[in-house]
């Protein structure tokens, strides 16, 4: 992501973390339909990430809504709580990078597909290109 969007940078990362928080939450049913032998304790992990995916997608949304709905004059309020969702967004990928991790490396039924590795790798590589665009970001302010 460039820096040159100036005092549209809230709304830009905004734009990120709502299509990398929607990937991730496909990514859970990815996962658990590749995988059909999944273990059980990882499918209901997944299952559990999904939704809370989904609310971040959603709470995401909302403040997408409420830069627009502010005319884009964005307050030093909004920013700053522009700035923690996207701190929270970044945890929070980290998280899911560490539970792929561990299905990838635990589960005996991703052992035994290759694809499902190679899928799960690239799911972590997905998350981990957000996470550096969320730590550029905050890292820069």
């Amino acid at each position: 992501m460039q820096f040159y969007y100036g005092g549209q940078m809230p709304l830009r990362i905004l734009d990120e973390a709502e299509f990398w928080k929607h990937q991730e939450e496909e990514h859970t049913v990815v996962i658990r339909e590749l995988v059909s032998n999944l273990e059980a304790e990882f499918v209901t992990a997944l299952h559990e990430w999904e939704k809370a995916l989904s609310e971040t997608h959603k709470q995401v949304i909302r403040f997408i809504e409420s830069v627009v709905r502010s005319n884009y004059q964005i307050s030093n309020a909004l920013s700053q709580q522009v700035l923690q969702l996207v701190s929270f967004c970044l945890q929070q990928s980290l998280q899911f990078i560490q539970l792929c991790q561990q299905i990838k490396t635990e589960s005996a039924a991703v052992s035994a597909n290759p694809t499902a590795k190679v899928v799960i790798d690239h799911i972590i590589r997905e998350s981990e290109y957000f996470v550096g665009i969320a730590q550029a970001l905050l890292y820069h302010q």
